[in-house]
């Protein structure tokens, strides 16, 4: 009866063994908290839309403001577009009660720098809002416009330090690319979907810049 109850126990232990190893093989492969926006389409899937694309003269910025794309909007709560991107885009971001970034650490993809005050990060919109406007969102209403400067579930917008967002301006990928190049296929990539899912025209520049780029990914 002694033995039996020894071998009980240890095969009890043993399980119990087991099953604590499981558990901590399950916190060190848990996923990270994302810090980027949504993954955008593959590269592959990039270069084939693109061969479809039929390039058109881009339009004027006549009658563009940027009060025709309203931004930024309510979330949840206090919480508005820039300071959700702020917090999905950041490590250990602490928010105040108006949903204000009061601290965290910021990863900027396009130049590589590290930012521990949200006051040096601009949201950037990847297809900005003048290019969009003279890629066909003057004809678009501004409650659309206003889903466009919003678009959380696309990969639009993005934490990044703010001079070089600044420098971007409204330029597209045949003008201006991220200085830092390890990013530059994925740009591309969210570009394309960005401007694949909002219905929005590519000039001849345009196209062959995000061609060379994607070619190369």
């Amino acid at each position: 009866m002694a033995l039996i109850s020894s071998i009980y126990a240890r095969r009890i232990g043993v399980l119990a063994s087991a099953a604590a190893l499981a558990a901590l093989t399950s916190l060190v492969s848990a996923p990270t908290a994302q810090a980027s926006p949504p993954t955008p389409i593959s590269a592959a899937a990039a270069r084939s839309y693109l061969a479809t694309v039929t390039p058109k003269a881009e339009g004027s910025t006549s009658g563009y403001s940027r009060a025709l794309f309203p931004h930024w909007s309510t979330v949840s709560g206090t919480c508005n577009t820039r300071e959700t991107v702020l917090k999905r885009d950041g490590v250990n971001v602490v928010q105040d009660s108006a949903c204000a970034a009061v601290s965290g650490s910021w990863y900027s993809e396009y130049d590589g720098a590290t930012w521990t005050a949200a006051s040096d990060l601009d949201i950037d919109h990847v297809v900005p809002l003048a290019e969009a406007w003279r890629s066909g969102a003057n004809s678009w209403t501004t409650s659309k416009r206003g889903q466009f400067a919003n678009d959380l579930t696309r990969p639009q917008l993005i934490a990044v330090t703010d001079n070089v967002n600044q420098a971007k301006g409204d330029l597209d990928p045949g003008k201006w690319l991220p200085p830092r190049t390890a990013y530059r296929c994925t740009y591309a990539r969210m570009w394309v979907q960005v401007k694949q899912y909002w219905a929005l025209s590519m000039d001849s520049g345009e196209k062959a810049a995000l061609v060379d780029v994607l070619n190369g990914c």
